[in-house]
Protein backbone atom coordinates (compact mmCIF):
# COMPACT_ATOMS: atom_id res chain seq x y z
CA UNK A 1 0.00 0.00 0.00
CA UNK A 2 2.76 2.44 1.08
CA UNK A 3 4.71 1.97 -2.47
CA UNK A 4 1.33 2.50 -4.02
CA UNK A 5 0.64 6.12 -2.39
CA UNK A 6 4.36 6.82 -3.40
CA UNK A 7 4.02 5.86 -7.37
CA UNK A 8 0.09 7.71 -6.82
CA UNK A 9 1.63 10.90 -5.42
CA UNK A 10 4.98 10.63 -7.81
CA UNK A 11 1.86 10.62 -10.49
CA UNK A 12 0.48 14.00 -9.21
CA UNK A 13 3.87 15.91 -8.56
CA UNK A 14 4.98 14.43 -12.22
CA UNK A 15 2.25 15.41 -13.81
CA UNK A 16 1.61 12.65 -16.12
CA UNK A 17 2.15 8.65 -15.89
CA UNK A 18 4.69 7.96 -18.09
CA UNK A 19 7.08 10.89 -15.99
CA UNK A 20 6.28 8.94 -12.59
CA UNK A 21 7.45 5.73 -14.32
CA UNK A 22 10.57 7.03 -15.37
CA UNK A 23 11.42 8.59 -12.09
CA UNK A 24 10.39 5.75 -9.96
CA UNK A 25 12.49 3.36 -13.01
CA UNK A 26 9.35 1.26 -13.61
CA UNK A 27 7.48 0.51 -17.06
CA UNK A 28 4.81 2.52 -18.08
CA UNK A 29 1.96 -0.04 -18.01
CA UNK A 30 3.37 -1.09 -14.53
CA UNK A 31 2.45 2.30 -13.39
CA UNK A 32 -0.77 2.09 -14.89
CA UNK A 33 -1.87 -1.05 -13.48
CA UNK A 34 -0.28 0.40 -9.60
CA UNK A 35 -2.85 3.53 -9.88
CA UNK A 36 -5.59 0.88 -11.10
CA UNK A 37 -5.16 -1.26 -8.50
CA UNK A 38 -5.23 1.44 -6.02
CA UNK A 39 -8.13 3.09 -7.12
CA UNK A 40 -10.27 -0.15 -6.77
CA UNK A 41 -8.17 -0.38 -3.26
CA UNK A 42 -9.68 3.45 -1.73
CA UNK A 43 -12.75 2.64 -3.90
CA UNK A 44 -12.79 5.76 -5.67
CA UNK A 45 -11.54 7.29 -8.74
CA UNK A 46 -8.32 9.49 -7.77
CA UNK A 47 -7.76 10.88 -11.50
CA UNK A 48 -9.43 12.13 -14.23
CA UNK A 49 -7.21 10.80 -17.29
CA UNK A 50 -7.66 11.29 -20.94
CA UNK A 51 -5.09 11.11 -23.85
CA UNK A 52 -4.37 14.94 -23.61
CA UNK A 53 -4.69 16.02 -19.53
CA UNK A 54 -4.81 13.89 -16.04
CA UNK A 55 -6.39 15.71 -13.51
CA UNK A 56 -6.97 15.24 -9.95
CA UNK A 57 -10.74 14.54 -8.45
CA UNK A 58 -11.53 16.01 -5.48
CA UNK A 59 -11.58 13.08 -3.84
CA UNK A 60 -8.25 12.17 -5.48
CA UNK A 61 -7.15 15.93 -4.46
CA UNK A 62 -7.80 15.10 -0.29
CA UNK A 63 -6.34 11.45 -0.70
CA UNK A 64 -3.17 12.64 -2.17
CA UNK A 65 -2.88 15.37 0.95
CA UNK A 66 -3.34 12.81 3.32
CA UNK A 67 -0.04 10.52 1.33
CA UNK A 68 1.70 13.12 1.74
CA UNK A 69 1.08 12.98 5.69
CA UNK A 70 1.63 9.58 5.63
CA UNK A 71 4.50 8.86 3.72
CA UNK A 72 6.08 11.88 5.51
CA UNK A 73 5.77 10.22 8.91
CA UNK A 74 6.67 7.05 8.05
CA UNK A 75 10.31 8.72 6.03
CA UNK A 76 10.75 10.22 9.54
CA UNK A 77 10.48 7.54 11.53
CA UNK A 78 12.89 5.37 9.21
CA UNK A 79 14.83 8.48 9.45
CA UNK A 80 15.37 7.97 12.96
CA UNK A 81 16.06 4.41 13.16
CA UNK A 82 18.98 5.20 10.55
CA UNK A 83 20.13 7.81 12.64
CA UNK A 84 19.86 5.49 16.18
CA UNK A 85 22.82 3.16 13.71
CA UNK A 86 25.31 6.39 13.39
CA UNK A 87 27.79 6.91 15.71
CA UNK A 88 27.21 10.29 16.39
CA UNK A 89 30.31 12.68 15.80
CA UNK A 90 30.99 16.32 15.60
CA UNK A 91 29.08 19.89 17.56
CA UNK A 92 26.52 19.88 20.08
CA UNK A 93 25.38 23.09 21.78
CA UNK A 94 23.19 22.72 25.29
CA UNK A 95 22.18 25.26 27.26
CA UNK A 96 20.69 24.93 31.10
CA UNK A 97 19.96 27.08 33.80
CA UNK A 98 23.21 27.74 36.34
CA UNK A 99 21.46 25.46 39.10
CA UNK A 100 20.24 22.44 37.70
CA UNK A 101 23.04 22.15 34.97
CA UNK A 102 25.57 21.83 37.62
CA UNK A 103 24.16 19.12 39.17
CA UNK A 104 22.55 17.42 36.55
CA UNK A 105 23.40 18.04 33.05
CA UNK A 106 27.07 18.74 33.46
CA UNK A 107 27.65 15.01 34.86
CA UNK A 108 25.37 13.71 31.77
CA UNK A 109 27.39 15.60 29.12
CA UNK A 110 31.01 14.24 30.70
CA UNK A 111 29.17 10.45 30.44
CA UNK A 112 27.97 11.33 27.25
CA UNK A 113 31.42 12.36 25.79
CA UNK A 114 32.89 9.02 27.19
CA UNK A 115 30.85 7.21 25.48
CA UNK A 116 30.92 9.25 22.11
CA UNK A 117 34.87 10.36 21.51
CA UNK A 118 33.91 11.64 18.50
CA UNK A 119 31.61 14.53 20.01
CA UNK A 120 32.19 17.87 21.31
CA UNK A 121 29.91 19.45 23.82
CA UNK A 122 29.49 23.14 24.04
CA UNK A 123 27.42 23.33 27.53
CA UNK A 124 26.61 26.95 28.34
CA UNK A 125 24.80 27.18 31.86
CA UNK A 126 22.74 30.58 31.31
CA UNK A 127 19.88 32.21 34.44
CA UNK A 128 18.11 33.64 30.92
CA UNK A 129 15.67 32.15 28.40
CA UNK A 130 17.87 31.45 25.41
CA UNK A 131 16.96 31.78 21.94
CA UNK A 132 17.65 28.08 20.52
CA UNK A 133 17.46 28.96 16.66
CA UNK A 134 18.58 32.78 16.77
CA UNK A 135 21.61 31.90 18.93
CA UNK A 136 22.25 28.23 17.43
CA UNK A 137 21.59 26.30 20.08
CA UNK A 138 21.06 22.69 19.26
CA UNK A 139 19.20 22.06 22.52
CA UNK A 140 18.21 22.88 26.31
CA UNK A 141 16.98 21.74 29.51
CA UNK A 142 14.23 24.20 30.54
CA UNK A 143 12.05 23.97 34.19
CA UNK A 144 9.35 25.75 32.76
CA UNK A 145 5.64 25.22 30.99
CA UNK A 146 6.67 25.33 27.02
CA UNK A 147 4.10 27.56 25.74
CA UNK A 148 6.59 28.18 22.10
CA UNK A 149 4.44 26.07 19.90
CA UNK A 150 7.98 26.12 17.57
CA UNK A 151 9.83 24.02 20.25
CA UNK A 152 9.52 20.25 20.44
CA UNK A 153 9.61 19.38 24.38
CA UNK A 154 10.64 16.06 25.83
CA UNK A 155 9.29 15.55 29.20
CA UNK A 156 11.79 14.30 31.93
CA UNK A 157 9.71 14.80 35.40
CA UNK A 158 9.07 17.69 37.45
CA UNK A 159 10.20 19.63 40.28
CA UNK A 160 8.55 21.93 43.24
CA UNK A 161 9.36 24.91 45.08
CA UNK A 162 9.17 24.43 49.13
CA UNK A 163 9.89 26.98 52.19
CA UNK A 164 13.05 25.47 54.34
CA UNK A 165 14.91 26.29 57.47
CA UNK A 166 17.46 25.23 59.71
CA UNK A 167 17.12 23.50 63.00
CA UNK A 168 18.67 26.37 64.85
CA UNK A 169 15.74 29.03 63.08
CA UNK A 170 13.03 26.67 63.43
CA UNK A 171 14.40 26.41 67.75
CA UNK A 172 14.41 29.91 67.57
CA UNK A 173 11.71 31.43 65.79
CA UNK A 174 9.23 28.36 65.23
CA UNK A 175 7.70 27.03 61.84
CA UNK A 176 5.71 29.81 60.14
CA UNK A 177 2.01 28.02 60.33
CA UNK A 178 0.71 29.95 57.53
CA UNK A 179 2.06 32.04 54.72
CA UNK A 180 1.09 35.22 55.99
CA UNK A 181 3.51 34.19 59.22
CA UNK A 182 6.62 35.05 56.94
CA UNK A 183 6.02 38.86 56.37
CA UNK A 184 7.65 39.34 59.56
CA UNK A 185 10.26 36.61 59.23
CA UNK A 186 13.95 36.98 57.94
CA UNK A 187 14.26 35.28 54.58
CA UNK A 188 16.92 34.32 52.14
CA UNK A 189 15.96 35.09 48.27
CA UNK A 190 17.57 33.32 45.75
CA UNK A 191 17.03 35.99 42.67
CA UNK A 192 16.99 32.98 40.19
CA UNK A 193 13.77 31.87 41.40
CA UNK A 194 12.05 34.27 43.46
CA UNK A 195 11.40 37.90 44.25
CA UNK A 196 13.78 39.59 47.15
CA UNK A 197 10.09 41.72 47.98
CA UNK A 198 7.93 38.78 47.57
CA UNK A 199 7.46 34.68 46.94
CA UNK A 200 4.67 32.82 45.40
CA UNK A 201 3.34 30.76 47.80
CA UNK A 202 -0.50 28.36 47.05
CA UNK A 203 -3.08 27.67 49.84
CA UNK A 204 -5.91 25.78 49.17
CA UNK A 205 -5.06 25.49 45.14
CA UNK A 206 -5.14 29.52 45.20
CA UNK A 207 -1.44 31.39 44.02
CA UNK A 208 -0.56 33.87 46.96
CA UNK A 209 2.07 36.31 46.84
CA UNK A 210 3.19 36.99 50.32
CA UNK A 211 5.54 39.81 51.22
CA UNK A 212 9.12 38.59 52.66
CA UNK A 213 11.58 40.70 54.21
CA UNK A 214 14.97 39.32 52.25
CA UNK A 215 17.97 39.64 54.81
CA UNK A 216 20.09 38.20 52.32
CA UNK A 217 19.14 38.31 48.05
CA UNK A 218 21.61 36.96 45.85
CA UNK A 219 21.74 35.04 42.51
CA UNK A 220 24.25 32.38 43.75
CA UNK A 221 22.50 28.82 44.51
CA UNK A 222 25.32 28.30 47.05
CA UNK A 223 25.39 31.34 49.02
CA UNK A 224 21.87 31.39 49.40
CA UNK A 225 21.66 27.23 50.64
CA UNK A 226 24.25 28.01 53.21
CA UNK A 227 22.99 31.21 54.43
CA UNK A 228 19.96 29.25 55.49
CA UNK A 229 22.09 26.18 56.72
CA UNK A 230 23.42 28.53 58.99
CA UNK A 231 20.33 30.11 60.18
CA UNK A 232 19.99 33.38 58.21
CA UNK A 233 16.85 33.15 57.42
CA UNK A 234 13.86 31.22 55.78
CA UNK A 235 14.79 29.84 52.28
CA UNK A 236 12.58 28.87 48.97
CA UNK A 237 14.16 26.66 46.47
CA UNK A 238 13.00 24.00 44.26
CA UNK A 239 13.07 20.45 46.02
CA UNK A 240 16.34 19.49 43.96
CA UNK A 241 18.54 22.61 45.34
CA UNK A 242 18.05 21.45 48.64
CA UNK A 243 17.64 17.51 48.01
CA UNK A 244 21.38 16.73 50.05
CA UNK A 245 20.73 19.07 52.77
CA UNK A 246 16.89 17.89 53.24
CA UNK A 247 18.58 14.19 53.60
CA UNK A 248 21.39 15.13 56.45
CA UNK A 249 18.57 17.32 58.50
CA UNK A 250 20.56 20.82 58.29
CA UNK A 251 17.89 22.15 56.46
CA UNK A 252 13.75 21.30 57.19
CA UNK A 253 10.92 22.05 55.12
CA UNK A 254 8.11 23.99 56.55
CA UNK A 255 4.58 25.13 55.08
CA UNK A 256 4.36 21.77 53.50
CA UNK A 257 0.75 22.12 52.41
CA UNK A 258 1.71 25.37 50.67
CA UNK A 259 4.21 24.94 48.17
CA UNK A 260 3.65 26.73 44.71
CA UNK A 261 2.41 24.41 41.95
CA UNK A 262 4.83 21.67 40.41
CA UNK A 263 7.09 22.60 37.82
CA UNK A 264 7.57 20.65 34.47
CA UNK A 265 10.82 19.86 33.18
CA UNK A 266 11.86 19.25 29.59
CA UNK A 267 14.25 18.76 27.14
CA UNK A 268 13.70 21.04 23.85
CA UNK A 269 14.78 21.83 20.83
CA UNK A 270 13.74 23.49 17.48
CA UNK A 271 10.69 21.49 15.69
CA UNK A 272 12.39 18.17 14.67
CA UNK A 273 11.56 17.05 11.38
CA UNK A 274 14.26 14.55 10.48
CA UNK A 275 16.41 15.20 14.04
CA UNK A 276 19.95 15.43 14.08
CA UNK A 277 21.71 11.70 14.76
CA UNK A 278 23.64 13.97 17.49
CA UNK A 279 20.48 15.49 18.84
CA UNK A 280 18.56 11.89 19.15
CA UNK A 281 21.97 10.13 20.49
CA UNK A 282 21.73 12.52 23.59
CA UNK A 283 18.18 13.09 24.23
CA UNK A 284 17.74 8.85 24.02
CA UNK A 285 20.98 9.46 26.69
CA UNK A 286 20.25 12.03 28.93
CA UNK A 287 15.87 11.72 29.64
CA UNK A 288 16.02 8.39 31.40
CA UNK A 289 19.01 9.57 33.56
CA UNK A 290 16.95 13.06 34.28
CA UNK A 291 13.81 11.55 34.93
CA UNK A 292 15.21 9.04 37.78
CA UNK A 293 16.99 12.20 38.86
CA UNK A 294 14.20 14.44 39.35
CA UNK A 295 12.15 11.04 40.28
CA UNK A 296 14.13 10.66 43.36
CA UNK A 297 12.01 12.20 46.22
CA UNK A 298 15.27 13.73 48.50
Amino acid sequence: MLSAMRAFVKIVDSGSLTAAAEALAVSQPSMVRTLAALEREVGVRLLNRSTRRMALTDEGREYCARCRVILAAVDEAQASLSARRIEPRGNLRITASVPFGRQFVAPLVIDFLAEHPQMHVELLLLDRLTDLLEEGIDLAVRLAPLPDSSMVGVPIGDTRRLIVGSPALLARRGAPSTPGDLAGEPCVSFTGLVSPAEWEIRERDKALRVTVNSVLATNQIDAAVQACVLGLGWGQFFDYHVREELRAGTLIEVLASHHAARTPAHIVYPQARLLSPNVRAFIDFAAPKLRRGLGDPG
